[in-house]
């Protein structure tokens, strides 16, 4: 993709075109106020308050900046700096401008940006309250939706809406449904009504319903939402007096066919359609406590390999759409790994070190949701072990060379203690018990094996690999897996593998993003949507949509 059409993940507050961010000790304040000029593509203004990728890049770089930079904040207030709206929620003309792909990947970015909220308010002690002080709509309401409260302005005009369905044709599923329902408990019949109707709904009936928190006048507003937030910061344990770190830009160079960073590499083979991502372990003397951890920042390895991994996964999904299959490599020494493992499990508690082992934990969780097929080679060199060992398993197939008379050649996988709960996915479960159906046997088996390195033959008799060919058999058994993968349908692929790697408990979050793929992906592709009579290309013109009113 041209340079300039490729869509950059990376921003800074100083770049800044949509946010305002305002730090008040234990508070901190993101206010909506939308550029109209500042859309990430032309074709469209981003009028009131509606947002479009560019505006969730902003936000998902604010809250990082405030998990790491600000230690002292505890709360998070969502509002808006505009008059009388909130936020009307994805810009409509963008969406009927833009690809199905792009429309689909500008909502999973949405809903992991989202559900971060929630990881963090869970693992973190990061709350959220949104300040609803106008017309809150569609993803404006998602974004309250994912809040941990939401506080309504009682003004007779604010309410809150989700009008996809009888407005533009599609769905409110990819987070507003789900937490309706889910996480706010609204009756089902009530549900029914409010997602059938365009004006919403506002004051007493709004808590009544349980869509809000709180409704309160507007004299009272500020004072209550400034009161709440310092109820929720009591809740939390971040440190006042902690030390920040300063998210410096990535060391990152973007060629042709490939992506570089210090501690991750992309190389990408356009003929094969295919891309190798390889992780390269910490090498040389890594801190072991705070001390030393605090003094190297941003720079510290697992802190700035999680942002390396996460930025090239987001570039991928985004500006390869071709490359259907993820190879994923390791390379160094497992002790290494091994090593940084123990130091964040030695000092979890550590806020800094939560909060790196929450975004581990995230970027993990953004493999296992990219549409894409996702292959590990685990060869000479290759140091999956531990957190690194988390990589394979997230993988949809794992192929480990075995080199039975070249025992010093012969790559290992090594099982930690972390793979056992450190970094769940998003259904709650570990890879491990993932994999296995949380069978005890198999999980017992393995843990008798931990941080033993295991060869391709032990790795495959405890089920931990999908494939063991010695070096006769390799070059040909993963060349034709490779091959025979790119050659399949990627629709169909992409919800068979959503299907195989979300195969254990569901929950919220498993049904917010078994929505936007299957939902989404089938009513964004509708005529009654995007037809040229669908509601979502009609919008705002003055006509009126055209149903096929066939149910199907």
């Amino acid at each position: 993709m041209s340079q300039d059409l490729r869509v950059d993940y990376q921003t800074s507050p100083a770049q800044y075109r949509h946010w305002q961010l305002k730090f008040e000790g234990p508070v901190a304040t993101l206010a909506a106020s939308f550029d109209e000029n500042g859309g990430l593509r032309p074709g469209y203004k981003l009028k009131l308050n509606s947002y479009d990728l560019g505006v969730d890049i902003e936000l998902n770089d604010a809250i990082n900046r405030i998990r790491f930079e600000h230690p002292e904040v505890r709360t998070v207030v969502l509002t808006s700096a505009r008059d009388k709206v909130f936020c009307s929620g994805a810009n409509i003309f963008m969406l009927g401008v833009s690809s199905h792909a792009w429309k689909v990947n500008f909502c999973k970015f949405t809903n992991e940006t989202r559900n971060g909220f929630e990881d963090s308010s869970k693992h973190s002690g990061l709350k959220f309250l949104a300040a609803v002080n106008g017309a809150c709509a569609g993803g404006g309401y998602e974004l309250a939706l994912a809040c941990d409260e939401i506080i309504l302005v009682d003004d007779r005009s604010s309410a809150v809406s989700l009008p996809e369905v009888p407005l533009l044709g599609v769905l409110p599923g990819t987070g507003g449904l789900t937490r309706v329902t889910d996480k706010r408990h609204v009756r089902h019949d009530l549900a029914d009504i409010f997602c059938t109707t365009t004006e919403g709904v506002r004051g007493q009936k709004a808590k009544d319903w349980r869509l809000v928190d709180e409704v309160v006048k507007p004299a009272q507003f500020a004072a209550k939402v400034q009161e709440r937030a310092l109820q929720l910061a009591a809740q939390s344990d971040r440190p006042a007096d902690g030390r920040g770190v300063a998210l410096t830009p990535l060391n990152r160079s973007i060629e042709a066919d490939a992506l570089r960073y210090t501690h991750v590499a992309v190389q990408i083979d356009r003929a094969r359609r295919t891309a190798v991502f390889t992780v390269k372990a910490p090498t040389g003397a890594q801190p072991t406590d705070v001390a030393g951890i605090e003094v190297a920042g941003a720079a510290w390895y697992p802190l700035a390999m999680a942002r390396e991994l996460e930025d090239a996964i987001l570039s991928m999904r985004t500006n390869e759409l071709d490359i259907g299959l993820w190879l994923i490599k390791t390379e160094g020494d497992a002790k290494a790994v091994l090593a940084m493992d123990a130091t964040l499990a030695a000092h979890q508690q550590h806020w800094l070190v939560r909060e790196t082992t929450g975004l581990l934990r995230r970027t993990f969780s953004r493999l296992d949701v990219s549409s894409r097929s996702l292959f590990a080679l685990i060869e000479p060199g290759s140091c999956f072990a531990g957190s690194f060992l988390e990589l394979a398993l997230a993988c949809d197939r794992s192929y480990h060379l075995a080199l039975p008379d070249d025992e010093a050649r012969a790559p290992k996988i090594t099982v930690g203690e972390t793979n056992f709960g450190l970094f769940p996915m998003v259904t709650g479960q570990s890879r491990l018990q993932r994999r296995f159906y949380d069978e005890a046997p198999a999980l017992e088996a393995v843990r008798a094996k931990a941080n033993q390195p295991l060869d391709a033959d032990a790795a495959f008799a405890l089920g931990l690999v999908t494939s063991n060919p010695d070096d006769i058999d390799w070059a040909d058994e993963t060349r034709l897996a490779m091959e025979e993968r790119v050659s399949m349908s990627p629709d169909a692929l992409t919800g068979m593998e959503a299907n195989l790697r979300f195969n254990g408990p569901e929950n919220m979050f498993t049904r917010v993003f078994g929505r936007l793929t299957a939902w989404q992906n089938w009513i964004f592709q509708r005529p009654n949507a995007v037809g040229e009579k669908g509601a979502l290309k009609v919008y705002g013109k003055g006509d009126k949509a055209a149903f096929d009113w066939n149910r199907v």
